[in-house]
């Protein structure tokens, strides 16, 4: 079972910041998952608000600033400290030459959506060589079925808080390789299921040490987490065979 870091390691840092990331990487993560969104001259940055209120000294929606503009804003104001928010390319560039896998986020709703974007990650994952180490997850669907309608080589996450009651049969319906749930819907069961159809379980938010022993019992792939230094597994409960990769190969 591996270890993402949520944001980076949003329990200690400004959440989906480069020292978030520095943060996760000092505590060993297995990898990160982290959310992106485009800049309104089309950068794609990576934030998990629609808005940039929560996070920022500023207000509004992220998608009506443009780079330049979103770079001058505080990212860093809740832990009282100057973060910027980074560009994929940025992360992408931090992370280079370690084998770390990537959850990311791609955000999409009727309400808020970026048009191209899945297009301009996938080019930025490829040329960074992470695409085989990646999956790119939404909870708009539409998002995975664009993805495997144009990037078939691409793996593909679902997520879902609520959704149907035998998710690995929707899954294996639309070609998804993988499930994103909250952890409240696991359990051996789904994990069994998805995995007799090569789909791999990853599951978020998990900041409790009996919800990570739950999820290891469950026998779920992965664990995305706030806090990934609370969370030093033994080796009996580590299945380094069930990594992401390994799942989409077997797809």
């Amino acid at each position: 079972m591996k270890v993402l870091g949520h944001r980076g390691a949003a329990g200690s840092a400004p959440e989906n910041t480069l020292p978030a990331f520095e943060k996760g990487l000092e505590y060993g993560v297995d990898g990160f998952e982290f959310d992106v969104q485009l800049s309104r001259d089309g950068e794609v940055v990576i934030c998990h608000d629609e808005r940039v209120d929560r996070t920022s000294d500023g207000v509004g929606w992220l998608k009506d600033f443009t780079l330049k503009e979103l770079k001058a804003l505080n990212f860093g104001v809740r832990f009282g400290r100057r973060a910027e928010i980074p560009r994929l390319s940025e992360l992408l560039g931090l992370l280079e030459g370690k084998d770390l896998l990537l959850n990311v986020e791609v955000k999409s709703s009727p309400l808020v959506e970026y048009p191209g974007i899945v297009d301009k990650v996938v080019e930025l994952l490829a040329k960074y060589r992470v695409l085989p180490r990646s999956v790119l997850s939404s909870f708009d669907h539409r998002v995975a079925a664009e993805v495997i309608r144009k990037y078939p080589q691409a793996a593909t996450g679902l997520l879902y808080a609520s959704g149907p009651l035998r998710p690995w049969l929707y899954a294996e319906k639309i070609g998804a390789g993988h499930l994103h749930p909250h952890f409240a819907f696991v359990d051996p069961e789904l994990v069994q299921e998805s995995h007799a159809r090569g789909i791999g379980v990853n599951v978020w938010t998990v900041d409790e040490p009996w919800v990570m022993e739950k999820m290891a019992a469950a026998g779920v792939d992965c664990v995305i987490t706030n806090y990934p230094e609370r969370f030093k597994l033994p080796a009996a409960v580590n299945h380094a065979d069930d990594t992401l990769s390994r799942r989409d190969e077997d797809r």
